[in-house]
């Protein structure tokens, strides 16, 4: 009797052949492909960093695969993105290599391309512009204020002024010179700190770039996005909610803040990613 070779025996896989995860234990690391590819497109650190905006100490982190000086996965995956396009490699390939690594994407579609600076995007025509209505709402109500101001200031002077008293003993019926009244402050003028005027029931916070570029994200007390960009020297941006409003701040050292009316300096240091929650009330309380 001829016994036949097993089909299963035949069709079976050798164990001489290398398993996906000894070839990925056999590849380069994310740092070294990077550090690679830059070396044989002839840049240096600094070009690369120059051309993504990611700081020179974390350019050399990430090619030595300490991503620890990146803030959070989202800013790792978002400096890999960036270098990996500077220096001509797969960026996508990477990422999804250091989310293996990591612990996995997140479940959430993430935003991408938030890292380079670009204009800050206008919302679509169906949504409307909350952002501008508050800004807004917030100038008519110190314009309001200032004028309230400068009208009763006025009545006090003329008041004063009608009700001299006619000095004693007089037959030229002159009036007396009234005291002077007493000087009264200007009006506010509507500036980056006139946001005092917010009512207290709400938060308000405004948001000023200083000497330099910084990614923010802001939420409301739902939990909505109200903003996710760049924003770059000069350039400003403010939030309104009854409840609480949500920042999260790549570069904390260049974003100045006010909140509800107080001016509270900067919020961090140079390149220090900030998380801070602010809601109604005085923001310095407690």
């Amino acid at each position: 009797m001829t016994i036949g070779k097993s089909p299963d025996r035949e069709n079976a896989p050798s164990s001489a052949e290398p398993s996906d995860a000894a070839q990925a234990a056999d590849a380069p690391s994310i740092g070294r492909v990077l550090s690679t590819a830059r070396i044989e497109a002839g840049l240096t650190v600094d070009q690369v960093s120059t051309a993504t905006r990611v700081r020179v100490p974390i350019v050399y982190a990430i090619e030595e695969d300490d991503f620890g000086r990146c803030g959070g996965d989202f800013y790792a995956r978002g400096h890999i993105r960036s270098i990996a396009r500077a220096v001509g490699v797969d960026g996508e390939a990477l990422v999804a290599r250091y989310d293996a690594a990591h612990g996995g994407a997140p479940a959430s579609k993430r935003p991408t391309q938030l890292i380079d600076s670009g204009p800050i995007k206008v919302p679509g025509r169906g949504r409307p512009n909350w952002t501008a209505a508050m800004v807004a709402a917030i100038v008519a109500v110190v314009a309001l204020i200032g004028y309230n101001l400068v009208s009763g200031t006025g009545g006090h002077t003329s008041t004063g002024s009608a009700s001299a008293p006619l000095p004693s003993g007089s037959g030229t019926g002159s009036v007396a010179p009234a005291p002077s009244p007493s000087v009264q402050p200007p009006a506010p003028t509507p500036s980056a700190a006139a946001i005092a005027a917010v009512p207290a029931d709400k938060v308000t916070v405004k948001l000023v770039a200083q000497g330099g570029t910084s990614w923010v994200s802001a939420t409301d007390g739902n939990g909505k996005s109200l903003f996710q960009n760049n924003i770059g020297d000069g350039q400003d941006q403010t939030f309104t909610d009854p409840k609480q409003i949500k920042l999260v701040l790549g570069n904390g050292g260049a974003v100045h803040a006010y909140v509800n009316g107080k001016d509270l300096g900067l919020l961090g240091k140079d390149g220090q990613v900030v998380h801070v929650t602010y809601t109604p009330g005085d923001p310095q309380a407690g």
